[in-house]
């Protein structure tokens, strides 16, 4: 059984029923009156002269589920709502927008946030209260909602100067907090102070940084990795390797159906907060392939097919783009789908497999999973490794290839049972930028691993957003149940290029090129801050909310800013056009002040200044009809090694000559780059030097390196 589609009642069906997203529909037959963004609501709320109570969540959020058990399906409560405000719901990944603004207002006022989001704020949208989860009652748990809806109500009416005054003085605060004074260009010291103050918050023994609630932030292994590549410095790569090892050990790896959980509760990352987001499978993809070309360690290969495994399995929709999101809950309760008694365990792979499974999963009849508000042991498990199947090998006098194929045969039947149970929902709409990572893992991992079948889904994910999340050029963010909407985010484009950009190198076709060219200008014309410089998050034709924000940190994604300094190099480099360039730089120095307060917030962005800091190389493969099987040899030995300061061109009239897009119409420099000697010829330039050609991967490694 799988919950696919969320369901309705029927009854009381408030201003949410002819929404498409899966979070609003969710909510569409609670007591409460609920609308969602947009004119009416606000128009009510001015007119009834009532503060506007604003919820943000998303569809597989499980603290969203329990306030939403409690609080909005309670009748007392709708009444109370109903009664004294008017209510929106809005769901953060379809508005990110929206999100972004009134998340940073929770941060100011209360020093954190999260999900669920509960905002109050005046008819005109300027808020004055914020918080996240809030139980219905006051106890031990905080703050009940009961009480909050009571005292704002209070407030309102005998000390509504105060608050409007608060309101003002916070929108006045949101305004300014996108507004930098512009610095230098950052040079190579920007890059060790991120290193190292990444090194003072790694966790030596367990991997990751920080030590609660622990997040894979895989833009944090990519800047390690480049760090690694660009200095030589060894503990980078071994925070990488670490990191990677552990979480693929842990509980927050799905060892039975593949794919990630979103993060740990705890330092070893065995417990996991159960939902699995495309994102995470989609960076963690780049991560693990990246530090294979690094290392060459078969498992970092292993690790990626079999996230792309679970996504195309089970996150692809059948007109091939992807899904968003999978549930933590199941039949109300988290982790359900995932957990196993070791009863069950032995009942499904006999007593002797069963033990050895057991054993090497951490798997005991007291369980391992603890019940969240007693913190008893439930006699359920979480599956997890705290060794590696060397380790195990050791220990238990087996050979690693018969242990793993022992393993293996054990989880196919327990996958199998699984499938039988109830499923967590699943957000089945399709988002342009978190398809963008997809597309940009897929083509990566088929370039590195010569699986064609992953950039054939990458294709036919880039073919979807063509076809159906366009309108007029510009694209849309959102695609459920037929209906494109909501204007395209910086995400969305910067995503999309850069999955563009790795289908181009997985294919050479001009086409992808191309494409991206097209989508950076429109960034430039519609997003860019023509009188301070940097992104904003929404483009100029777009009704603002509240504030237009430009932001570069990064969070549990990277931020559009961050990425698009990496595209921009990236195209600078394969192009010649000094424009990018020069929109590097601007963008830049914009956040320079701010990355030098706090680098390790912006790795991402510090990936694209390691590329830009050089050295840096643009390089040209040339061959005719007569070499194709030569440039396939070099381009598939050259994928396999770590690169991320190359860009590869292909200049060749064979059958790897790509579309009807004339290559030396996007890139300056073709003409002259020919073959020599009637062999694969390599022209390499970087730096301000162009090198004499050469005719093997041997002499193209020996000028990069």
């Amino acid at each position: 059984m799988s919950k696919n589609t969320p369901q309705t009642a029927g009854k009381n069906q408030n201003h949410l029923k002819n929404e498409k997203s899966p979070y609003l529909l969710q909510h569409a037959d609670n007591p409460v009156d609920w609308y969602p963004w947009g004119d009416q609501a606000f128009k009510k709320a001015k007119s009834e002269n009532k503060p506007i109570f604003l919820s943000i969540g998303y569809s597989t959020c499980h603290w969203c589920h329990v306030m939403a058990r409690e609080s909005f399906q309670d009748p007392e409560i709708g009444d109370l709502m109903n009664q004294i405000f008017v209510s929106v719901k809005v769901d953060r990944e379809e508005r990110p927008d929206i999100d972004s603004v009134y998340m940073t207002a929770c941060q100011m006022i209360t020093g954190s946030g999260g999900w669920p989001l509960t905002i109050i704020m005046t008819p005109d949208l300027k808020p004055f209260f914020a918080g996240t989860y809030f139980p219905k009652e006051s106890g031990g748990r905080g703050a009940g909602l009961r009480d909050l809806i009571l005292n704002v109500n209070d407030l309102w009416h005998n000390n509504k100067d105060d608050l409007l005054k608060s309101a003002d003085d916070l929108t006045s605060s949101l305004k300014k907090i996108s507004h930098f004074e512009p610095g230098d260009e950052l040079g190579e010291n920007i890059l060790k102070q991120a290193y190292q103050s990444l090194l003072d918050n790694f966790d030596d023994e367990y991997g990751g940084f920080g030590d609660y609630q622990k997040f894979p932030t895989p833009h944090h292994l990519l800047f390690l990795l480049r760090y690694w590549k660009l200095t030589e410095e060894a503990n980078a790569l071994t925070m990488v390797e670490k990191t990677l090892d552990a979480l693929v050990q842990g509980g927050v790896y799905d060892h039975i159906g593949f794919g990630f959980h979103r993060y740990s509760v705890d330092r070893q990352w065995i417990l996991p907060h159960f939902e699995k987001m495309l994102y995470d499978q989609a960076l963690l993809v780049i991560a693990y392939t990246e530090a294979y070309q690094a290392t060459r360690k078969k498992e970092y290969r292993e690790t990626a097919e079999e996230i792309l495994e679970y996504v195309l399995r089970d996150m692809r929709s059948p007109e091939g783009a992807f899904y968003s999101a999978e549930d933590a809950d199941s039949e109300w309760e988290e982790g359900k789908f995932y957990l196993w008694t070791k009863g069950e365990i032995i009942e499904l792979l006999g007593e002797d497999n069963g033990e050895l499974f057991c054993q090497i999963y951490n798997v005991s009849f007291e369980g391992n999973f603890k019940e969240e508000a007693t913190g008893q042991k439930t006699g359920k498990n979480v599956i997890y490794r705290n060794k590696s199947w060397d380790e195990l090998s050791s220990q238990l006098e087996k050979t690693p290839e018969e242990l793993w194929w022992k393993m293996e045969s054990a989880r196919e039947k327990l996958f199998n049972a699984r499938e039988k149970r109830v499923h967590p929902h699943k957000d089945d709409k399709i988002l342009t930028d978190w398809n963008g990572l997809i597309i940009a893992a897929l083509a990566l991992a088929g370039k590195v691993y010569g699986r064609e079948d992953y950039v054939l889904a990458a294709k036919e994910a880039l073919d979807f957003i063509k076809n159906h999340m366009q309108i007029e050029g510009r694209l849309m963010h959102r695609w459920r149940d037929g209906e494109a909407a909501v204007d395209g985010n910086l995400d969305d484009y910067a995503y999309l290029i850069w999955g563009l950009l790795e289908l181009y190198a997985a294919t050479f076709k001009s086409e992808y090129l191309s494409m991206a060219l097209k989508l950076n200008q429109d960034l430039k014309d519609h997003f860019w801050d023509h009188d301070e410089g940097a992104f904003f998050f929404t483009p100029d034709y777009t009704k603002e909310v509240l504030v237009r924000q430009k932001k570069a940190y990064d969070t549990a994604l990277p931020s559009g800013n961050s990425v698009e300094m990496l595209n921009l190099e990236r195209l600078y480099l394969l192009t010649g056009n000094t424009k990018n360039k020069e929109t590097t730089l601007a963008l830049e120095r914009y956040f320079s002040s701010m990355i030098e307060r706090s680098p390790s917030a912006f790795t991402m962005f510090l990936a694209g200044t390691a590329l830009k800091l050089g050295p840096s190389f643009e390089i040209v493969i040339s061959g005719n009809n007569n070499t194709n099987e030569e440039i396939r040899a070099m381009l598939n030995a050259a994928a396999k090694e770590y690169l991320p300061n190359c860009v590869f061109i292909l200049n060749s009239d064979g059958i790897w000559k790509s579309d009807d897009i004339r290559l030396n119409e996007l890139i300056a420099n073709l003409e002259g780059k020919t073959m020599i000697n009637n062999q694969v010829t390599a022209y390499v330039c970087g730096n301000g030097t162009c090198y004499p050609p050469v005719n093997s991967l041997e002499e193209l490694l020996d000028i990069i390196n």
